[in-house]
């Protein structure tokens, strides 16, 4: 792991998560963005469609992730067209992780550094949730995952107490708002709210979007 990329680590300044239920996908993330201490915008959409069965949860610099999510969508579409097939969720995580690898690598004054998290419905139904990592490398998540966001550490704390083998998508949408609000009262860089996905056969739906408002006393 390149200098640059280990100083990038855990200072993503976001938090996400990803919940694989025995119905579909749960992705999250907060609504924060910052510029080093500088909060820049309080309602930021950290999840992007990809398609109509395909969402990615990204962390890192914006600019970066924007175009990540332009290229991964239009490659897939062109694919389709080519195949007159359906896009696996297997073979979009691997895309993704492949042009990650090749950023990360190519010569360059600003590496782009993204990482993701990606998960999907299938056409025969099964749901899949892949981490890529920020350097590329790229694994199926079988239970939960928060890849390298800043709010990783308190993320994963909870979830490992609290997540069971086999939750339904809804157990999985309590949990995943649970694992968020948790994230935002330690951690700087996440905060202002939470919005929460999910992926099943019937589509995508967004299903939490709500704003963490201060009061005072």
């Amino acid at each position: 792991m390149n200098e640059e990329l280990s100083k990038t680590i855990l200072k993503s300044n976001t938090s996400l998560v990803g919940i694989v239920c025995k119905d579909g996908i749960v992705l999250g993330a907060d609504k924060r963005s910052t510029a080093g201490s500088i909060v820049m915008d309080k309602h930021s959409m950290k999840i992007n469609r990809v398609n109509d069965f395909i969402l990615t949860a990204y962390t890192g610099v914006v600019a970066d992730l924007q175009l990540t999510n332009k290229v991964l969508a239009a490659e897939l579409r062109l694919k389709e067209l080519r195949t007159k097939t359906r896009t696996s969720i297997k073979e979009a995580a691997h895309l993704l992780a492949m042009m990650t690898y090749k950023n990360i690598r190519t010569p360059s004054m600003v590496p782009s550094i993204v990482g993701t998290l990606i998960g999907g419905v299938n056409e025969d139904g099964s749901a899949e949730l892949y981490t890529v990592e920020p350097a590329g490398g790229i694994k199926q998540v079988d239970d939960f995952d928060a890849n390298f966001s800043s709010g990783m550490p308190y993320i994963l704390g909870l979830l490992e107490r609290q997540y069971k083998p086999g939750l339904s998508v809804k157990e999985g949408v309590e949990l995943a708002k649970e694992s968020l609000k948790s994230s935002t009262q330690r951690d700087t860089g996440s905060g202002n709210g939470i919005d929460v996905f999910t992926i099943t056969k019937d589509g995508i739906t967004h299903v939490i979007s709500e704003e963490i408002i201060p009061t005072y006393k």
